[in-house]
Protein backbone atom coordinates (compact mmCIF):
# COMPACT_ATOMS: atom_id res chain seq x y z
CA UNK A 1 0.00 0.00 0.00
CA UNK A 2 1.83 3.53 -1.12
CA UNK A 3 1.91 6.23 1.46
CA UNK A 4 -0.85 8.54 -0.25
CA UNK A 5 -3.33 5.08 0.48
CA UNK A 6 -2.35 5.14 4.07
CA UNK A 7 -3.21 8.59 4.56
CA UNK A 8 -6.60 8.20 3.08
CA UNK A 9 -7.42 4.81 5.17
CA UNK A 10 -6.08 6.86 8.35
CA UNK A 11 -8.67 9.73 7.00
CA UNK A 12 -11.44 7.50 6.45
CA UNK A 13 -10.96 5.61 10.17
CA UNK A 14 -10.63 8.84 11.52
CA UNK A 15 -14.08 10.28 10.01
CA UNK A 16 -16.06 6.98 11.00
CA UNK A 17 -15.34 6.72 14.60
CA UNK A 18 -15.86 10.67 15.16
CA UNK A 19 -19.57 9.80 15.68
CA UNK A 20 -18.93 7.39 17.89
CA UNK A 21 -16.52 9.91 20.30
CA UNK A 22 -19.15 12.48 20.45
CA UNK A 23 -21.56 9.93 22.28
CA UNK A 24 -19.62 8.00 24.60
CA UNK A 25 -21.59 6.00 27.04
CA UNK A 26 -24.82 7.58 25.50
CA UNK A 27 -24.14 11.16 26.70
CA UNK A 28 -23.79 13.90 24.37
CA UNK A 29 -21.71 17.21 24.62
CA UNK A 30 -23.86 18.89 27.31
CA UNK A 31 -23.84 15.93 29.54
CA UNK A 32 -27.57 14.81 28.98
CA UNK A 33 -28.36 11.25 27.84
CA UNK A 34 -28.17 10.78 24.31
CA UNK A 35 -29.13 7.28 22.00
CA UNK A 36 -26.70 6.61 19.28
CA UNK A 37 -27.95 8.00 15.81
CA UNK A 38 -30.20 5.25 14.19
CA UNK A 39 -32.86 4.87 11.51
CA UNK A 40 -35.00 3.56 13.97
CA UNK A 41 -37.53 6.04 15.47
CA UNK A 42 -37.73 6.45 18.91
CA UNK A 43 -39.96 3.59 20.41
CA UNK A 44 -40.11 5.33 23.70
CA UNK A 45 -43.95 6.55 23.25
CA UNK A 46 -45.20 3.50 22.23
CA UNK A 47 -43.44 1.38 25.30
CA UNK A 48 -44.81 3.79 27.90
CA UNK A 49 -48.36 3.92 26.50
CA UNK A 50 -48.36 0.23 26.48
CA UNK A 51 -47.07 0.34 29.94
CA UNK A 52 -49.68 3.34 31.23
CA UNK A 53 -52.78 1.82 29.68
CA UNK A 54 -52.11 -1.86 30.86
CA UNK A 55 -51.42 -0.47 34.11
CA UNK A 56 -54.80 1.73 34.37
CA UNK A 57 -56.78 -1.05 33.57
CA UNK A 58 -55.49 -3.07 36.06
CA UNK A 59 -55.09 -0.72 38.84
CA UNK A 60 -58.66 0.60 38.53
CA UNK A 61 -59.95 -3.01 39.10
CA UNK A 62 -57.83 -3.51 41.94
CA UNK A 63 -59.63 -0.36 43.29
CA UNK A 64 -62.67 -1.74 42.64
CA UNK A 65 -64.04 0.92 40.30
CA UNK A 66 -67.73 0.28 39.36
CA UNK A 67 -67.67 -2.67 41.26
CA UNK A 68 -65.27 -4.75 39.43
CA UNK A 69 -63.61 -8.05 41.27
CA UNK A 70 -62.49 -10.00 38.64
CA UNK A 71 -59.97 -8.56 36.24
CA UNK A 72 -59.79 -10.99 33.69
CA UNK A 73 -60.81 -8.36 30.89
CA UNK A 74 -57.15 -7.10 31.63
CA UNK A 75 -55.71 -10.47 29.66
CA UNK A 76 -56.21 -8.95 26.18
CA UNK A 77 -54.17 -5.86 26.95
CA UNK A 78 -51.57 -7.89 28.93
CA UNK A 79 -51.32 -9.77 26.19
CA UNK A 80 -51.04 -7.36 23.44
CA UNK A 81 -51.13 -3.99 24.66
CA UNK A 82 -48.64 -4.47 28.00
CA UNK A 83 -47.20 -7.50 26.62
CA UNK A 84 -45.98 -7.44 22.71
CA UNK A 85 -45.92 -3.40 21.89
CA UNK A 86 -43.58 -3.18 24.82
CA UNK A 87 -41.51 -6.43 24.14
CA UNK A 88 -40.84 -4.42 20.52
CA UNK A 89 -40.23 -1.72 21.96
CA UNK A 90 -37.42 -2.92 23.77
CA UNK A 91 -36.02 -4.81 21.02
CA UNK A 92 -35.76 -1.48 19.04
CA UNK A 93 -34.24 0.34 21.79
CA UNK A 94 -31.29 -2.57 21.90
CA UNK A 95 -30.09 -1.10 18.21
CA UNK A 96 -30.44 2.51 19.06
CA UNK A 97 -28.28 1.65 21.90
CA UNK A 98 -30.60 2.69 24.70
CA UNK A 99 -29.85 -0.68 27.08
CA UNK A 100 -31.78 1.19 30.15
CA UNK A 101 -35.10 1.57 27.82
CA UNK A 102 -34.38 -2.09 26.22
CA UNK A 103 -34.04 -3.42 29.55
CA UNK A 104 -37.31 -2.16 31.15
CA UNK A 105 -39.52 -1.77 28.02
CA UNK A 106 -38.69 -5.71 27.56
CA UNK A 107 -38.98 -6.77 30.90
CA UNK A 108 -42.62 -4.93 31.79
CA UNK A 109 -43.34 -6.54 28.17
CA UNK A 110 -42.53 -9.97 30.05
CA UNK A 111 -44.51 -9.43 32.87
CA UNK A 112 -47.31 -8.24 31.56
CA UNK A 113 -47.49 -11.42 29.46
CA UNK A 114 -46.57 -13.70 32.18
CA UNK A 115 -49.33 -12.06 34.31
CA UNK A 116 -51.94 -12.58 31.77
CA UNK A 117 -50.55 -16.05 31.52
CA UNK A 118 -51.69 -16.52 34.96
CA UNK A 119 -55.24 -15.39 34.43
CA UNK A 120 -56.03 -17.13 31.50
CA UNK A 121 -58.37 -19.99 32.49
CA UNK A 122 -56.97 -22.53 29.84
CA UNK A 123 -53.06 -22.09 31.58
CA UNK A 124 -54.25 -23.88 34.53
CA UNK A 125 -52.25 -22.13 37.07
CA UNK A 126 -54.74 -20.95 39.14
CA UNK A 127 -56.81 -23.95 39.36
CA UNK A 128 -53.33 -26.32 40.25
CA UNK A 129 -54.16 -24.53 43.45
CA UNK A 130 -57.45 -25.55 43.89
CA UNK A 131 -60.18 -24.26 46.32
CA UNK A 132 -57.91 -22.80 48.67
CA UNK A 133 -56.94 -19.03 48.03
CA UNK A 134 -54.13 -18.98 50.79
CA UNK A 135 -51.67 -20.49 49.09
CA UNK A 136 -52.18 -19.00 45.46
CA UNK A 137 -52.31 -15.37 47.21
CA UNK A 138 -48.65 -16.53 49.18
CA UNK A 139 -47.38 -17.65 45.40
CA UNK A 140 -48.79 -14.24 44.22
CA UNK A 141 -47.25 -12.47 46.77
CA UNK A 142 -43.93 -13.90 45.67
CA UNK A 143 -44.44 -12.63 42.29
CA UNK A 144 -45.07 -9.19 42.78
CA UNK A 145 -42.26 -8.86 45.35
CA UNK A 146 -39.94 -10.28 42.74
CA UNK A 147 -41.20 -7.33 40.52
CA UNK A 148 -40.85 -4.82 43.05
CA UNK A 149 -36.71 -6.11 42.92
CA UNK A 150 -36.83 -5.81 40.07
CA UNK A 151 -37.99 -2.23 39.47
CA UNK A 152 -36.20 -0.92 42.29
CA UNK A 153 -33.09 -1.98 40.49
CA UNK A 154 -34.17 0.42 37.49
CA UNK A 155 -34.94 2.66 39.42
CA UNK A 156 -31.15 3.31 40.68
CA UNK A 157 -30.17 2.94 37.32
CA UNK A 158 -32.90 5.44 36.36
CA UNK A 159 -31.46 7.40 39.37
CA UNK A 160 -28.63 9.20 36.24
CA UNK A 161 -31.67 9.53 33.48
CA UNK A 162 -34.92 12.09 34.77
CA UNK A 163 -37.16 13.32 36.93
CA UNK A 164 -40.06 11.39 35.60
CA UNK A 165 -38.26 8.18 35.13
CA UNK A 166 -36.90 8.20 38.71
CA UNK A 167 -40.94 9.09 39.58
CA UNK A 168 -42.33 6.72 37.32
CA UNK A 169 -40.31 3.79 38.89
CA UNK A 170 -40.53 4.55 42.60
CA UNK A 171 -44.39 5.04 42.23
CA UNK A 172 -44.46 1.80 39.92
CA UNK A 173 -42.04 -0.11 43.15
CA UNK A 174 -44.66 1.26 45.94
CA UNK A 175 -47.39 -0.26 43.78
CA UNK A 176 -45.36 -3.71 43.62
CA UNK A 177 -44.94 -3.74 47.02
CA UNK A 178 -48.59 -2.91 48.12
CA UNK A 179 -49.90 -5.25 46.24
CA UNK A 180 -47.93 -8.23 47.35
CA UNK A 181 -48.24 -7.33 51.19
CA UNK A 182 -52.03 -7.18 50.18
CA UNK A 183 -51.61 -10.88 48.79
CA UNK A 184 -49.56 -11.80 51.65
CA UNK A 185 -51.92 -10.41 54.16
CA UNK A 186 -55.30 -10.96 52.73
CA UNK A 187 -56.17 -7.46 53.10
CA UNK A 188 -58.24 -5.52 50.64
CA UNK A 189 -57.22 -2.16 51.81
CA UNK A 190 -53.99 -2.49 51.09
CA UNK A 191 -54.49 -4.03 47.70
CA UNK A 192 -56.60 -0.68 46.98
CA UNK A 193 -53.98 1.07 48.04
CA UNK A 194 -51.79 -0.64 45.94
CA UNK A 195 -54.22 0.01 42.83
CA UNK A 196 -54.52 3.63 43.56
CA UNK A 197 -50.71 3.86 43.22
CA UNK A 198 -50.74 1.92 40.26
CA UNK A 199 -53.15 4.92 38.85
CA UNK A 200 -50.91 7.48 39.85
CA UNK A 201 -48.11 5.51 37.91
CA UNK A 202 -50.17 4.75 35.00
CA UNK A 203 -50.50 9.23 34.65
CA UNK A 204 -46.56 9.73 35.06
CA UNK A 205 -45.80 7.08 32.32
CA UNK A 206 -48.73 8.80 29.77
CA UNK A 207 -47.05 12.19 30.81
CA UNK A 208 -43.54 10.55 30.41
CA UNK A 209 -44.75 8.98 26.96
CA UNK A 210 -46.19 12.11 25.83
CA UNK A 211 -43.18 14.05 26.51
CA UNK A 212 -41.30 11.23 24.00
CA UNK A 213 -43.74 12.04 21.44
CA UNK A 214 -43.73 15.73 21.19
CA UNK A 215 -40.82 15.74 18.74
CA UNK A 216 -38.87 19.28 18.96
CA UNK A 217 -39.85 21.17 15.24
CA UNK A 218 -43.11 18.88 14.59
CA UNK A 219 -44.84 19.49 18.24
CA UNK A 220 -46.42 22.89 19.27
CA UNK A 221 -44.98 22.66 22.42
CA UNK A 222 -42.64 19.96 24.73
CA UNK A 223 -43.33 18.17 28.08
CA UNK A 224 -40.02 18.60 30.54
CA UNK A 225 -38.79 15.43 31.96
CA UNK A 226 -36.88 17.12 34.33
CA UNK A 227 -32.85 16.12 32.75
CA UNK A 228 -29.92 15.55 35.32
CA UNK A 229 -26.91 16.70 34.37
CA UNK A 230 -23.69 13.75 34.27
CA UNK A 231 -19.90 14.50 34.03
CA UNK A 232 -18.49 14.83 30.94
CA UNK A 233 -16.79 11.19 30.05
CA UNK A 234 -13.26 11.89 29.99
Amino acid sequence: MSDAEKAQTSQASEVHAAPARQFVNNYDAQGYFAPRPSKIANPGALGLFSFASTTFILSLYNVNARGIVVPNVVVGMAVFCGGLAQLLAGMWEFPRGNIFGATAFTSYGAFWMSYATILIPGSGIVDAYGADATELNQALGIYLITWFVVTSLLLIAALRRNIGFIALLFFLALTFLLLAIGAWQGTLAITRAGGGFGILTALIAYYCGLSELLVAGESWFGLPLGGIRQAKAE
